[in-house]
């Protein structure tokens, strides 16, 4: 179950930094799948409109954060 959250984690981080580079420059690379946040949350939340740079990037801190409590959790 560890490695799910941490695999969770990684893919959050991997999007964060997708959008980000997605918002300065075009992003070549599985742009279907790591910019979905970008594509479908970012525009949905009106609070986000002209801060999605620091939204794609909060996302990646998030996804570290995921990934560094999964590797804490001591198993039962």
């Amino acid at each position: 179950m560890r490695r799910l959250v941490q695999l969770v984690g990684l893919f959050l981080v991997l999007q964060g930094v997708s959008g980000a580079i997605d918002h300065l420059a075009h992003q070549p690379f599985f742009g279907v799948v790591l910019n979905l946040f970008n594509r479908f949350v970012v525009p949905s939340v009106d609070a986000l409109a002209g801060y999605e740079l620091y939204a794609n990037l909060s996302l990646a801190v998030l996804g570290a954060a995921v990934v560094v409590a999964a590797e804490r959790v001591v198993p039962a």
